[in-house]
C-alpha cells in the first residue's frame, strides 16, 4: 500500500543579486513544485514580475523563430550546451537571429521558385511525349486573332460523339494519332463559336494537352529544348541545396546554442515572474518532497548566507487540499499509474490505488479472458509494445507492459480452465471449466466481488482517518457505517440461503437496522459530531424525503456493485462459449476438416483475441473505476510538476 510522497511547503526569501543562482538550484534539483507568488509582490519598476513576464514572451518569441529556421535547415535541437546559467538579452541576440532567418529565407525562397519552374517544365515534357512524332508546328497551335484551336486527348469511343456534336458547326476535327483507348486530336474553328467548341470538347471529355508558351518547332523539337531546360534548372536545385547544405554545416551549431539558450532564458524567466517581489528581495514559494528538504536548503545556503528559508511540513487532512501529489510507483508499477491517473489524480490524504490496480486489474481480467493460447497471442503483443521496434505504436510502451501482465495471467487461468486456443480437449482443468459450472463460478465471481468491496470500504475508512473527516469515517456510505450495513445485508443473505448458519438470524438484523440509519441519518450526524449548525438545512419534510431517498441509493448501490462482479463469471463462460461456437462454425463449413476448417478457426480466435479482449478489458476498467474506486478514492489531487529552466531533449 503506497501513499502519495509526503511533501514540505517551502519559503525562500533571497536577495535580488542571488536570484538567478537560487533558481537555478531550485531547478536542477528536480524536486521543487513552484507556486505562484507573485501576489506578494509590493514594488513596481525595473525587475517587477512584469518585467519577467515581458522577458519570457521576447524569449519565447525568439525560440518559435530560431524552431523555423532550424526546421526548414533540417537541423535538430541536439543537446544543450553545459552552461546555460544565465539569462540571455534576447535584444541582443535578436539581430543576429533576424540576419540567419533572411538569409535562409532567400534561399529557400529561390529554391522553391526553382522547384516550381522545374515541375512547369517537366509537365510540358509529359504532355507532349504522346504527341512527339506527330509533325505540328506547336506554335501554330497557339490561338491566333480569328481561330480558336485546342490540341488535346480524348477517348477514342467519344471521336465519334464529337464530331456529331460540330456537325452544324464550322469546325475541324482532325485526329493526329490514337490507340486502341485514346486519341490526339486538333479542334479548329472560329474565335466567334469558342464557347460552343469548348463546351463540345467538355461533354466529349477532351483534356487539352498544356503547351509551353516560349518554344516553337515540332513536339520532338521542343521536348528537346525543353530536357535542355531542365538539365540546367536540376544544376541550378542542385547549386541551392549545397548553399542549405553549407549554411546547415556552418550554421547547425550557433542555432542549436540560441535555441537552447532562449529556451532556457524562457523558462528562467516565466519562473522569475511567478515570484514575490519585496523591495530589493525576492520571495520563492512551492513544494519540496521531504526526503529532499535537507540536500535543497543545504545548496541554497551555499549560495549566500543571506537567503532566509524556512519550511512548513504538511499533513494529510482535508487543510491540505494544495499539496501537490507525487506518486512514485516504480517499474511494471508505473504502468498502473497511468491507468489510475486516467480516472484521476489521488488526493494528498487518500492512499495511491496503483499497488491495488496492479494486483486486482490482471486477475479480473485473466479470470474472464482465460485461455493459454488467447493469453500467449496478448502477451506477445504486449511484448511488441514494449520493445518499442514499431515507431508509431512507441507511445503505448506502458499499456504494453499491462497488457504483457494480463497475457501471463490469462495464460494461468487458461491452464485452470483446460483451454488452449478455445479447444478444451487438449488440456485437463486443473480447477474447471467455466461451460460446465457455470453456477459455482457466478458464485465464485460476486465472492470475489464482495472481497474487493470490502477492501475498498477498509480503504475509504483510512482516507477518512488520514483526512481527519470525522464525519465520513464514522456515518458515510463508504464508513464503518457504511461497511457495517454492506456486511449485515450479506449476513441476512447468507441466512436465508444457507440453512444452519451458526450466526443468530437477529444479530445481521440490528446490525442492519443500526448501521442503516447511521447511514440514513450521516450529514446529519457529521454536524453534530464537527460542531456545525444548523444540523438540518431546508424544511424538516424536505429533509425527510431526502434520507430517504439516500438510503435507498446507498441501498441500491451497494446491490449494483456486488452483482457487477457477476460479469466475472458470465465473461468467463461467454469465452468459452464463442471458442466453442467458432469451431461449430468451421465443421459447419469443413465438415471433413480441410485447410478451410483451420483457417476459419484461426480467423475466429483472432475476433476472439480482439474483439473480445478489448470488451474484457473495458469491462475489467469499469470494475476497477466504478465499483472498487467509488468505495475511497476521490481524486482531484494537484499534479505534482517540479520547476526546471531546461526542458527535457524532445518536450
Amino acid at each position: 500500500m503506497f501513499y502519495p510522497e509526503p511533501m514540505t511547503q517551502i519559503e525562500i526569501v533571497v536577495p535580488e543579486q542571488h536570484v538567478l543562482a537560487a533558481t537555478n538550484v531550485v531547478a536542477e534539483s528536480g524536486m521543487f513544485h513552484q507556486v505562484d507568488a507573485s501576489y506578494l509582490s509590493s514594488e513596481t519598476g525595473l525587475g517587477t514580475t512584469e518585467d519577467w513576464s515581458k522577458k519570457s514572451t521576447a524569449a519565447a518569441a525568439l525560440e518559435r523563430r530560431l524552431l523555423a529556421v532550424m526546421k526548414t535547415l533540417g537541423i535538430k535541437e541536439g543537446s544543450p550546451p553545459a552552461d546555460l546559467a544565465s539569462m540571455t538579452d534576447v535584444e541582443a541576440v535578436q539581430p543576429m537571429a533576424e540576419r540567419l532567418e533572411q538569409q535562409v529565407e532567400g534561399v529557400i525562397e529561390d529554391l522553391a521558385d526553382e522547384q516550381k519552374k522545374l515541375e512547369k517544365l517537366q509537365n510540358y515534357v509529359r504532355q507532349l511525349e504522346p504527341i512527339a512524332d506527330v509533325g505540328i508546328q506547336v506554335g501554330a497551335l497557339k490561338n491566333p486573332r480569328y481561330v480558336f484551336s485546342v490540341l488535346g486527348i480524348i477517348p477514342v469511343e467519344h471521336v465519334q460523339r464529337l464530331r456529331t456534336s460540330l456537325e452544324h458547326i464550322p469546325a475541324v476535327l482532325l485526329p493526329l494519332r490514337q490507340d486502341s483507348r485514346r486519341a490526339v486530336v486538333v479542334l479548329s474553328g472560329t474565335q466567334q463559336h469558342a464557347d460552343i467548341l469548348e463546351r463540345a470538347a467538355r461533354s466529349a471529355y477532351l483534356s487539352p494537352l498544356n503547351l509551353p508558351d516560349d518554344y516553337q518547332g515540332t513536339p520532338r523539337e521542343v521536348i528537346a529544348a525543353l530536357r535542355t531546360d531542365i538539365e540546367h534548372m536540376q544544376t541550378q536545385i542542385a547549386d541551392q541545396k549545397g548553399v542549405i547544405a553549407e549554411l546547415r554545416e556552418s550554421r547547425g551549431e550557433q542555432l542549436q546554442t540560441l535555441l537552447w539558450r532562449a529556451r532556457a532564458s524562457r523558462m528562467l524567466a516565466d519562473a522569475l515572474a511567478r515570484y514575490g517581489r519585496l523591495r530589493y528581495m525576492y520571495v520563492i514559494v512551492g513544494w519540496v518532497p521531504t526526503r529532499g528538504l535537507d540536500a535543497l536548503t543545504s545548496r541554497l545556503r551555499h549560495i549566500s548566507g543571506e537567503i532566509l528559508i524556512e519550511a512548513i511540513p504538511s499533513t494529510r487532512g482535508r487543510a491540505d487540499t494544495n499539496v501537490p501529489v507525487a506518486l512514485r510507483n516504480p517499474g511494471i508499477l508505473h504502468a498502473f499509474q497511468r491507468l489510475v491517473t486516467i480516472y484521476g489524480r489521488p488526493r494528498y490524504e487518500e492512499v495511491d490505488p496503483t499497488l491495488f490496480l496492479a494486483l486486482t486489474f490482471p486477475l479480473l481480467f485473466g479470470a474472464m479472458f482465460g485461455d493459454v493460447g488467447h493469453g500467449l497471442v496478448l502477451a506477445l503483443l504486449g511484448e511488441l509494445l514494449v520493445s518499442r521496434k514499431v515507431s508509431r505504436l512507441r507511445g503505448l510502451a506502458d499499456l504494453g507492459v499491462v497488457v504483457t501482465i494480463c497475457g501471463v495471467v490469462s495464460i494461468g487461468f487458461g491452464f485452470l480452465y483446460g483451454s488452449v486456443f478455445g479447444m478444451e480437449d487438449l488440456l485437463p482443468a486443473l480447477w474447471i471449466r467455466p461451460m460446465e459450472n457455470i453456477m459455482l463460478i457466478l458464485s465464485l465471481a460476486i465472492g470475489a466481488g464482495v472481497v474487493l468491496l470490502t477492501l475498498g470500504f477498509l480503504t475509504g475508512i483510512l482516507n477518512a482517518w488520514l483526512a481527519r473527516d470525522w464525519g465520513r469515517l464514522l456515518f458515510g456510505h463508504t464508513g464503518i457505517a457504511g461497511l457495517l450495513l454492506y456486511w449485515s445485508l450479506i449476513g441476512l443473505a447468507a441466512g436465508l440461503l444457507i440453512p444452519g448458519l451458526p450466526v443468530p438470524h437477529l444479530v445481521p438484523v440490528l446490525l442492519a437496522a443500526v448501521s442503516g440509519l447511521a447511514v440514513m441519518f450521516s450529514d446529519l450526524l457529521t454536524r453534530l459530531v464537527e460542531g456545525r449548525r444548523p444540523l438540518i438545512e431546508g424544511g424538516l419534510a424536505t429533509y425527510a424525503v431526502q434520507v430517504v431517498f439516500e438510503l435507498f441509493e446507498a441501498l441500491i448501490s451497494l446491490l449494483s456493485n456486488s452483482l457487477s462482479y457477476v460479469r466475472v463469471g458470465a465473461f468467463a463462460v461467454a469465452h468459452a462459449g464463442l471458442s466453442a461456437v467458432i469451431f461449430i462454425l468451421a465443421a459447419m463449413v469443413s465438415p471433413a476438416r480441410g485447410v478451410v476448417y483451420w483457417v476459419v478457426v484461426a480467423l475466429g480466435n483472432l475476433f476472439v483475441i480482439g474483439f473480445e479482449g478489448m470488451i474484457v478489458g473495458i469491462q475489467t476498467l469499469r470494475l476497477e473505476y466504478y465499483e472498487f474506486f467509488s468505495k475511497f478514492f476521490t481524486g482531484g489531487g494537484a499534479r505534482y510538476v517540479p520547476l526546471a529552466t531546461l526542458p527535457k531533449i524532445g518536450e
